[in-house]
């Protein structure tokens, strides 16, 4: 899918790969048990079906470290939580089996970025430093366009009453309730605040729930399990 002009991004999911149950078939997580080569030729396989000549992935860890990247970093990723590029065709990939996938492209500046922002990631707000990384390469959050992929939404995601509170002191808009009336957090709601308190204003959702849908992965709805990723890349 074009996000914008130049910027391609896509959402895999976890069909067509070659995992054996239960991280069948498309599992793209190297730290999650499956088969270390199952995983790679995952990889490989979206990076050719997606025709870039690369795929960076990190070592997530629910943080708010961002970096610029020109290459992948091969079997021994740093951890990091966010990264950016200026060069074609080098995909940027965030892992997620619940938590969103925050891609972020300025054209004009031919950047993109991407975080992965579940709940930890959220509050110590790692979407807010990528942007400002960007931002500090040349990048313009009021030109930049942003996609927030599929994640636990707020009718599902049930936490308890004191974690919601503290979450949704740090970042408003996460307040949520499930759709049986139990104590929830929306995180893709605070990412948007998030990328709107940057002045960035073209914020678009894959509102797929990880946990309503099957052709994702969920961490809370299967475990062990595999992750999909949401990518983002220069033409």
């Amino acid at each position: 899918m074009q996000l914008a002009p130049g910027v391609h991004v896509a959402v895999t999911d976890r069909h067509g790969g070659v995992s054996a149950p239960p991280y069948g078939s498309r599992n793209l997580g190297g730290m999650v048990g499956d088969d270390p080569e199952a995983v790679r030729a995952n990889r490989a396989a979206v990076a050719a079906e997606l025709g870039v000549r690369a795929v960076v992935f990190m070592r997530q860890v629910h943080g708010a470290d961002v970096a610029y990247v020109n290459e992948p970093y091969g079997d021994d990723p740093p951890p990091l939580d966010g990264v950016f590029t200026t060069e074609p065709r080098l995909a940027l990939a965030s892992l997620g089996a619940d938590c969103p996938a925050v891609l972020v492209a300025d054209p004009v500046a031919r950047m993109v970025g991407a975080a992965h922002s579940g709940r930890p990631g959220t509050e110590a707000g790692v979407t807010t430093a990528l942007v400002e990384a960007m931002a500090a390469k040349g990048a313009a959050p009021a030109r930049m366009v942003a996609l927030i992929g599929p994640g636990a939404c707020g009718r599902c995601y049930e936490v308890p009453a004191e974690l919601r509170e503290r979450v949704a002191e740090r970042v408003p808009g996460t307040w949520s309730t499930t759709s049986w009336d139990t104590p929830a957090l929306d995180l893709r709601a605070g990412i948007e605040a998030q990328l709107r308190g940057t002045g960035l204003t073209d914020v678009r959702h894959d509102d797929r729930c990880t946990i309503e849908s099957a052709e994702l992965y969920s961490h809370r709805r299967e475990q062990p399990g595999g992750r999909f990723a949401g990518l983002i890349w220069l033409t």
